[in-house]
């Protein structure tokens, strides 16, 4: 029998690590395919997304549809129970830019990357 001290370390067994949080993120805003996934979430591979996709849906967070045509298409979506992370997902983004203001306030170099930012970034990796 598994056994936790305290609540959240199941949460971080679930979604510990750097990149299922971000993946359950880009879902909260709806049905996405793995390319797509792999385009908002910049410095993930494809072997680490395919990874991280298996394991939440195993542990029910996220579900796969897959159409039976070809080139095979596959999207990826929340389920019900997913959709319950999203509030604890809304107060970390929410601590998380706080945490940047701080940081920067107090010298340290660094900055919070809108999306178009993010994606210029990936693109200049891929080249």
């Amino acid at each position: 029998m598994k056994q936790y001290i305290l609540g959240i370390e199941a949460t971080i067994e679930i979604f510990g690590g750097k990149w299922k949080a971000l993946i359950v993120y880009m879902l909260m805003l709806g049905t996405k395919r793995t390319g797509e996934l792999q385009r908002l979430i910049p410095g993930i591979s494809q072997k680490v997304l395919i990874e991280q996709l298996r394991e939440l849906e195993k542990d029910g967070i996220i579900e796969r549809r897959t159409y039976d045509e070809m080139p095979p298409k596959v999207e990826y979506y929340l389920t019900e129970y997913g959709s319950t992370f999203s509030e604890i997902l809304y107060a970390m983004c929410y601590w998380g830019r706080e945490n940047i203001n701080l940081r920067r306030e107090r010298g340290e170099n660094v900055m919070l990357l809108d999306k178009k930012e993010a994606l210029k970034l990936k693109k200049k990796e891929l080249l």
